[in-house]
């Protein structure tokens, strides 16, 4: 792996430790101003927190990670990383996310996430995961 790729990698770890710390400043520290955030539209997440699938701008993306996100996965949250593989400025990381929903009911479901590093900093996240098994989890 050259160095760009391991710097690369490196951010996005730094990254899912700040999005787990659910404290806005963290979270902020490893975003672009102009950071984007999609994900598939009508997925369970979205549609809980009003529809919305892309998130534009760093202030947009901190209220989701720290507000709305810890709003509908309540408790238990764990990440499994299966795959974490970096290309210049490209991250992909293969992960399993468990939790509790705001429900009760709990939540087990695998992602794919695309990362695009600017400057040591997350500047785009594109974020796939199975969409009718999470909105069977939520019970839609």
């Amino acid at each position: 792996m050259n160095q760009e790729s391991s710097g690369s990698k490196a951010a996005v770890l730094r990254a899912w430790e700040a999005f787990g710390s659910r404290r806005a400043e963290r979270v902020a520290a490893v975003l672009t101003p102009d950071a984007e955030w999609l994900a598939p539209p009508g997925n369970a997440t979205a549609r809980a927190i009003g529809g919305e699938h892309h998130l534009v701008g760093r202030d947009r993306i901190v209220r989701f990670l720290t507000e709305e996100f810890p709003a509908v996965f309540v408790s238990d949250v764990t990440v499994e990383f299966r795959t974490v593989v970096a290309d210049g400025d490209i991250v992909v990381v293969e992960e399993r996310m468990r939790a509790t929903l705001a429900s009760g009911r709990p939540y087990d479901n695998d992602y794919c996430f695309v990362f695009e590093v600017r400057d040591g900093l997350v500047h785009r996240v594109r974020e796939y995961m199975d969409t009718q098994r999470g909105a069977v989890m939520f019970g839609r």
